[in-house]
């Protein structure tokens, strides 16, 4: 059986085991989507954040994307965080990195001549190494470098977040989102708590908005 008829297959499997569960459960997913959590990831494919977190259809909105980065000059991730943030009025925004990222592994090591679009996209970590290079360098193996710069680049794109205008405006008139830097244990699907940030955090003036309304 082709991988492609196989995921068919199983997706009638779960919609019927879900209406034989609960009949209107579609009905009532059909209508409106209100989570409480936008999740950013990344995309790899042994990290599947709804099932990670156990959560149901409709608690999570998720973005991924390689080494779950939030890039400031990218419209795709910053649509997403507006109307999550603007729109559904999300409480919780979460990175979530996960150990032994092959996106952070690649980023320390030379650029591929192959792979032009993922060397732009990596660039961003490589930077993110630069600023910490000497602890870095100091770790004795290539595992522990990858695992503490999967930490540190979540921490990153926390400070991204913040220092948007969405979530500074959100802070401002809602009082809220939160932001949680995540890392997921891919040996034993354990996730961990690096850092959190919400309204009223200090952040260095040259990143905050003057004349946020």
């Amino acid at each position: 059986m082709e991988p492609v008829e196989r995921l068919l297959l199983q997706n009638k499997a779960w919609a019927e085991h879900k209406v034989s569960s609960d009949r209107h459960f579609f009905g009532r997913l059909s209508k409106v989507q209100t989570p409480d959590v936008l999740w950013f990831g990344c995309s790899d494919s042994r990290v599947p954040p709804e099932i990670a977190v156990n959560a149901q259809p409709g608690e999570v909105f998720v973005h991924r994307n390689i080494a779950n980065q939030v890039i400031t000059t990218d419209f795709n991730s910053l649509s997403v965080l507006q109307y999550a943030v603007d729109v559904l009025k999300v409480n919780q925004v979460i990175v979530c990195g996960h150990y032994h990222c092959g996106g952070i592994r690649a980023s320390l090591k030379r650029q591929n001549p192959g792979l032009l679009m993922v060397n732009k996209w990596l660039k961003h970590i490589k930077d993110i190494y630069r600023l910490h290079q000497d602890e870095l360098d100091q770790l004795t193996t290539e595992t522990k470098r990858v695992n503490r710069l999967v930490e540190l680049n979540v921490i990153e794109q926390i400070h991204n977040l913040a220092h948007t205008s969405i979530i500074q405006q959100a802070w401002k008139t809602e009082q809220s989102p939160i932001l949680h830097g995540w890392v997921y244990g891919l040996n034993d699907g354990v996730i961990k708590e690096l850092t959190t940030l919400g309204p009223g955090c200090e952040l260095p003036p040259i990143y905050q908005y003057d004349h946020v309304a």
